[in-house]
């Protein structure tokens, strides 16, 4: 049984062990999963290594690599909370509008293409980050190029709630 007893905060468990002084420490992002998910495919284009470092070590840890593993992690929280902010100083507009879209449709980024193309746009420009999907076969276009799109709602057309 353990020496110290648990916090419980409206049932959710508060660790209260201090992490390791090897484990840099690492503000949260505190994003909500709309903006993540708008972000993802940047933060996937520019933080992949990490992401792959982090993977590896998790893989070879056989499923017990919390601790060992964290630092890598921090090194992947910190390269997205990078991409986070400058998609906000370069794209703030284009990009609140895309995961607000996201956010009120359920998270179906076919609703929200044509936001996502004016967001793909920006970011490219500004940040020469390009959104690829992992997995897409290589002689398609891929669903986000394509000339003939669903759109679920136009840009003229989307209202913002109020």
């Amino acid at each position: 049984m353990s020496a110290r007893q648990p916090r419980f905060n409206q049932a959710v468990l508060l660790d209260t062990t201090p992490l390791p002084d090897s484990i840099p420490k690492v503000p949260e992002i505190g994003a909500s999963s709309a903006p993540l998910l708008s972000a993802s495919f940047f933060i996937g284009a520019r933080c992949g290594a990490y992401n792959d470092d982090y993977m590896k070590c998790k893989t070879e840890a056989h499923g017990k690599g919390e601790v060992e593993c964290m630092k890598e992690g921090r090194k992947v929280t910190r390269c997205a909370a990078t991409v986070l902010d400058d998609i906000n100083k370069n794209c703030l507009e284009e990009f609140r509008k895309h995961w607000k879209c996201l956010d009120n449709n359920n998270q179906q980024l076919w609703h929200c293409r044509r936001l996502e193309q004016l967001l793909n746009a920006c970011v490219f420009d500004k940040l020469k980050l390009e959104k690829k999907i992992p997995g897409a076969p290589e002689n398609e276009t891929p669903v986000h190029l394509r000339s003939r799109q669903l759109f679920s709602h136009s840009v003229t057309s989307f209202r913002e709630p109020e």
